[in-house]
């Protein structure tokens, strides 16, 4: 009998001929805040990782006449522990993220396809179905992510199968055709009531007399039989998600396979309520919901399938071709979230691969405090930015001069017109210039130095500036020293060390450079540093390290007074600033990155064996030769007579506070005599100081 014939057999006593159910596929709908999730997952999660990742969709039987049955995807998607609403139904989702667009062009669809289509087959012949209605509903979301452009690649399959063909002997009835208004008003109580827990998309109902009672689906077996013998009326139902008039939805597919694998032994007809519920006026209307009578005799028992048969259901896109859709959300994003997840792009990159213990947070939540705004400062705040620092604070006195633009990168030409515009404020302007996400701050400040006095007209002013350097200081992780002369970097270090802070220092000469990080002091604490012979060999504890100041014997001065220009100038080699900009940005990065952060041990020896961070080891200091392309990492102790950071100095700083600065800022000699440098000078004879001129050689 040919199938043509095996058709005509099956006409009904009109004539009728059985035709084939036709139901209408899904159309997808992404949200755009579902994007962004994936972007944060993609970046700090899955990395590389093409592994599947669960996500939900929902659909509605409430959608507005003449739109496509819709699959929504909304912005939190991706939360395990989300539940469809209410009134959405819910559809289990999977979707497979390819790293590049080469992958995602030429992967098997086919395979796709059949590997979602598997895991639905197996729920169908598990019985899994009928525990978790949803499965029927699920789906394929296949993707790429240009995340340098915010273009998006994706996808959609919603899986179903050839199997059973599905007929219906007369077209689908409109409620308002098969039921009374009495009915269809009992129908829709029973399914909005909350007395009854059943799966929202796919459930049993049964009808005695005009009474309807929605039952879950699992129960269908069960109401079947007792119907046959009792004058009630069993229906299948689905949350019907097309709006045509004639044609139910997709998830209608997979609801005949499941009936047709486990249940068309039993039976081989079958009546199934199309439920579409819209609101008009305040009221609910499910008037325009179908009936259908669906034959499944077209498939004769010996033909059900022992293995999966086969799959379709890739979407098509909007050209109406088998393809993938792209959306491009760089245009319709706010360009300052753009630029603050581009800006974390290569950051989170180094995380794939490179270092993936790497603790970005720790980095963007420190807050930097830079003195000195020219070329050091510069530099320094655009390499912090790099890294993430989103908190900098720039302090300087001075104005930008015709000078500077060309070496100092955050100042233009317009900067140093009408007199110039104070550093600090410009600099830090700037860095909201190049990213607007940045919280920077400039403050002009002059930092009070040794040696130069203070005059009665000028006390008020220095106390203030003392005092708003103590603020500033106390307010941020991470002190940056930064400026052009040596008695400048004294009290930030003095106050940095009594604060327990991090302090570091940069300092350029014409083709050399200095970066280190100064020790942290144990405040308050009457015993003494520990001995040079109980210092280990191979490394020195990071509460031990030397600061600026300790390989100095003499107190730092006036170094401004009688200098020509070239000696009041930072005269260095233009490259020099920047090489020493990146190596103490990225000696903050290594301390940052380190278990023991700034109490990070520095290791003395060029190959030490020391603890290491995520980044390596932290060294005390990098000196670094231009002329002969060198570098080197020495490592100090503290010094008892240092003029920073010495026990005496800074004890005094804590109990006399302005008082014993004003003294130091009139006279060095007294910061010798609390340092105990003065009693080191008189200890030591000529004859034990070699004294070398500027026109002496040292071999």
């Amino acid at each position: 009998m040919s199938a043509r014939e095996g058709v005509a057999a099956g006409m009904d006593h009109s004539g009728r001929e059985p035709t084939i159910l036709q139901s209408v596929p899904f159309s997808s709908a992404v949200d755009a805040g579902f994007w962004h999730h994936f972007t944060q997952l993609k970046l700090d999660v899955l990395q590389l990782s093409e592994q599947a990742v669960p996500v939900m969709g929902s659909y509605t039987n409430t959608d507005t006449p003449g739109l496509p049955p819709r699959l929504y995807v909304e912005y939190d998607a991706l939360e395990r522990r989300k539940t469809a609403s209410r009134w959405s139904c819910h559809a289990t989702g999977t979707l497979i993220n390819t790293n590049t667009i080469e992958e995602f062009r030429n992967r098997s669809k086919q395979d796709l396809l059949k590997g979602s289509a598997t895991t639905l087959w197996e729920a169908i012949t598990s019985g899994q179905a009928l525990q978790d209605p949803s499965v029927l509903a699920s789906f394929l979301m296949f993707t790429f992510a240009d995340l340098k452009k915010y273009h998006f690649y994706y996808w959609f399959a919603f899986p179903a199968f050839t199997y059973p063909k599905a007929m219906h002997k007369k077209p689908p009835q409109s409620f308002t055709d098969a039921l009374t208004q009495k009915e269809i008003e009992s129908l829709l109580a029973s399914y909005t009531s909350q007395e009854v827990d059943f799966n929202q998309g796919f459930f049993s109902i049964t009808k005695s007399d005009e009474e309807f009672t929605v039952h879950p689906l699992r129960d269908y077996p069960k109401l079947r039989t007792a119907a046959d013998s009792s004058n009630q009326e069993v229906y299948l139902g689905i949350s019907d998600p097309s709006t045509l008039p004639s044609n139910p939805g997709w998830t209608l597919r997979n609801l005949l396979t499941l009936v047709a694998i486990r249940w068309s032994k039993q039976w081989q007809s079958y009546k199934v309520v199309c439920l579409r519920v819209r609101t008009r006026n305040g009221v609910q209307d499910a008037s325009h919901s179908l009936v259908v009578e669906v034959d499944l005799s077209e498939e004769p028992e010996s033909l059900i399938p022992s293995e999966m048969p086969p799959c379709l259901g890739w979407e098509k896109n909007e050209r109406g071709k088998m393809g993938p859709r792209m959306v491009n959300l760089s245009a319709n994003m706010d360009p300052t979230r753009l630029a603050e997840s581009a800006v974390d792009l290569n950051l989170k990159l180094m995380r794939w691969r490179v270092a993936p213990q790497l603790n970005l947070g720790v980095v963007q939540q420190t807050h930097c405090l830079l003195l000195g705004a020219g070329t050091l400062g510069c530099a320094v705040a655009r390499c912090l930015m790099g890294w993430g620092v989103r908190h900098i604070t720039l302090v300087d006195s001075a104005k930008v001069s015709y000078s500077n633009p060309v070496r100092q990168n955050l100042f233009t030409f317009s900067d140093c017109q009408s007199g110039g515009r104070h550093k600090a404020v410009a600099a830090a302007e700037a860095l909201l210039q190049i990213f607007p996400k940045m919280n920077s701050k400039g403050v002009v400040l002059s930092i009070p130095m040794p040696g130069h006095t203070v005059g009665e007209s000028l006390l008020n002013q220095v106390k203030e500036d003392v005092s708003t350097l103590e603020q500033l200081i106390d307010e941020h992780d991470a002190i940056f020293l930064l400026m052009d002369s040596r008695e400048s970097r004294w009290l930030p270090t003095v106050i940095g060390a009594a604060k327990q802070k991090l302090v570091l220092t940069a300092a350029l000469g014409f083709d050399s450079f200095l970066v280190m990080r100064h020790g942290i002091r144990e405040v308050g604490t009457e015993v003494s540093l520990p001995s040079t012979t109980a210092i280990p060999r191979n490394s020195i504890p990071g509460k031990m390290l030397g600061c600026y100041f300790c390989n100095d014997v003499v107190a730092p001065g006036n170094s401004t007074h009688d200098r020509t220009l070239d000696q009041q100038c930072t005269v260095t080699r233009p490259g020099v600033s920047y090489l020493a900009a990146g190596h103490v940005t990225e000696l903050l990065a290594a301390i940052l990155q380190h278990p023991d952060k700034g109490l990070a041990e520095a290791s003395v020896k060029e190959q030490g064996n020391v603890k290491e961070g995520v980044l390596g080891p932290v060294p005390h200091s990098l000196r670094g030769f231009l002329g002969r392309h060198q570098l080197l990492t020495p490592a100090s102790t503290s010094f008892d007579q240092c003029s920073g950071c010495c026990r005496e100095v800074l004890k005094a700083y804590m109990e006399e506070g302005f008082e014993f600065l004003l003294k130091v800022f009139n006279s060095t000699a007294y910061l010798e005599e609390v340092s105990g440098l003065s009693r080191l000078h008189h200890c030591v004879d000529d004859s034990q100081v070699w004294e070398l001129s500027d026109e002496e050689d040292m071999e």
